[in-house]
């Protein structure tokens, strides 16, 4: 897998060096998916979090063409990856990965942060 950050500028309230790793999966499943929504091939990945679901916090992906101001922007083989600084604190140290199961198949969080999670996997507490 390949990584390279490329954070805006260094500041104290923005610790965060890497806040995702993306398993090459999860990377491979993007790209699936941005091919059947017939979506441009340099649209990037928006991961973020926002308050909401039943544990108080949930998981957002989207698709976007370019990165916001002071956006983190990764490099996962050709795939860009936006994260704002404040989804950024409560995604540090998290692994995306892509799961197929007995219940279904999605893309899975492994967040360190996340003291409870809800049962749909989606939203979580800290």
């Amino acid at each position: 897998m390949e990584t390279n950050t490329s954070s805006p500028l260094e500041s104290p309230a923005r610790p965060v060096a890497n806040p995702v790793a993306l398993t090459d999966k999860a990377v491979q499943m993007v790209k699936i998916t941005r091919e059947q929504e017939k979506l441009d091939e340099a649209s990037g990945l928006r991961i973020a979090v926002r308050g909401g679901g039943c544990s108080g916090f949930e998981y957002a992906l989207d698709f976007e063409l370019e990165a916001r101001e002071n956006d983190f922007v990764l490099e996962y083989e050709g795939l860009s990856v936006f994260v704002d600084p404040i989804s950024a604190r409560y995604l540090e140290g998290t692994e995306i990965d892509y799961v197929l199961g007995t219940t279904g198949a999605g893309f899975k969080f492994n967040n360190p942060k996340a003291t409870g999670t809800c049962g749909c996997g989606s939203s979580f507490a800290v």
